[in-house]
């Protein structure tokens, strides 16, 4: 497996739905522990879930070619 850079530069959306909700409830309650605990850590972890789940694009994603969004030859009908 090698890690495809120019893949990683067309900023398509690779994660699905349901990861994002995922990555947005996890990154948002990381931030929270973030706060109260006084983790650099954690903080930065939680910012970049939040980041790509709102975007929609992760970078690791994009250079492994991986993708789980729904891509419309996968839905059934």
């Amino acid at each position: 497996m090698s890690f495809d850079y120019k893949r990683m530069v067309k900023f398509e959306h690779n994660i699905g739905d349901q990861e994002k909700k995922y990555r947005l409830y996890g990154g948002a309650a990381l931030l929270a522990v973030s706060i109260f605990t006084a983790s650099i850590a954690l903080l930065l972890i939680g910012m970049v879930l939040v980041g790509t789940g709102f975007s929609g694009w992760c970078p690791a994603y994009s250079g492994l070619n991986k993708n789980t969004a729904a891509t419309p030859d996968s839905t059934e009908g």
